[in-house]
Parts: C-alpha cells; sequence; structure tokens
C-alpha cells in the first residue's frame, strides 16, 4: 500500500524551516508541532501549497517561494502615517500586530512601523511581503478531511474532533 499523497480537501501535517535569502531561520515547527493544514483552501502560501501537492509521507523537500507566490510584493502606498487618536487608548509598541476592517467589512491586519506623539506609522504589508520563503519540508502525515473541516475551510486539529 503506497504513502497518502497530498491533494485537495486532505490535512497535512509538515514539519518545516522557512528561512530568507541570507539563510536566517524565520519560522519552524517544533519536534513535536508540525504545522497542519486543508489542502487546497488557501490555509498556506499558494506556492508552498502548490510545491506540496502530489508529494507523499515521508517525501521532503526544498523550495524557493518567489513574493508574488507567498505574500506578495511589497506596496509602498501600504505604509500610511494615522493619527494616535485612531487608535483610543491602546498602548501601542512597534512590531505590534492590530487588526483594522477594510471597506467591505473584512478583518485586514496591519503593523505598527512607528509611534509618534501625534501620528502613528503603519503597514498593511504583511512583514514577509517583498521576500523569498525558503521552505525545507518533510510530509509527515496526510488524512481526509471531515465535512465540518471541509465546510469550514480548515483543520480542527491533529484528530479533526478538536472542533475550534
Amino acid at each position: 500500500m503506497s504513502a497518502p499523497t497530498v491533494a485537495a480537501d486532505k490535512v497535512v501535517f509538515i514539519q518545516y524551516t522557512l528561512t530568507n535569502d541570507a539563510g536566517e531561520v524565520l519560522d519552524q515547527s517544533g519536534p513535536d508541532n508540525p504545522l497542519f493544514y486543508l489542502h487546497g483552501h488557501s490555509n498556506i502560501v499558494p506556492g508552498l501549497e502548490k510545491a506540496l501537492t502530489g508529494l507523499a509521507v515521508g517525501d521532503t523537500i526544498a523550495v524557493a517561494v518567489p513574493a508574488e507566490e507567498g505574500y506578495g510584493p511589497r506596496q509602498p502606498e501600504a505604509v500610511q502615517q494615522v493619527p494616535r487618536g485612531a487608535f483610543n487608548d491602546i498602548p501601542l509598541q512597534v512590531g505590534m500586530q492590530l487588526f483594522t476592517q477594510s471597506p467591505d467589512g473584512q478583518p485586514m491586519p496591519l503593523w505598527v512601523k512607528a509611534v509618534g506623539e501625534s501620528e502613528v506609522t503603519v503597514d498593511f504589508n504583511h512583514p514577509l511581503a517583498g521576500v523569498t520563503l525558503n521552505f525545507a519540508v518533510e510530509i509527515t502525515q496526510v488524512r481526509d478531511a471531515n465535512a465540518d473541516e471541509l465546510s469550514h475551510g480548515h483543520p480542527h486539529g491533529p484528530t479533526g474532533t478538536e472542533g475550534h
């Protein structure tokens, strides 16, 4: 019997290390804490999802995901000055992630870049926008998603029974 393969509607478990082009580790999974996601449902960056399609449990891959297939290119206009009063009494710190609403009412993340007395510089670009993402990945498990996971578009824990 062959190992299960990565395909749409499968919950995929990976061990990974993410580095930038300078070789600095940006993120990685823990030895007993793999990342798991629902394949084909935009749970991970598109370039990595595409590269993992068709791999099987036990396979390893090194893939460089260009910014366009990761968090996108940096958009200079996404860096904006906002009056300090717009943040009420939130104790702001550089690097902090906050959420606002997009014009269509969806949550939209922003990152605090600088805090001044009267203005705050915010960046709507993801911190990894414009960065090539270098992944080293091992597929450790693949299972079928259950009906709840498919309807919600994300996995509900390692076994699928953990719920939200």
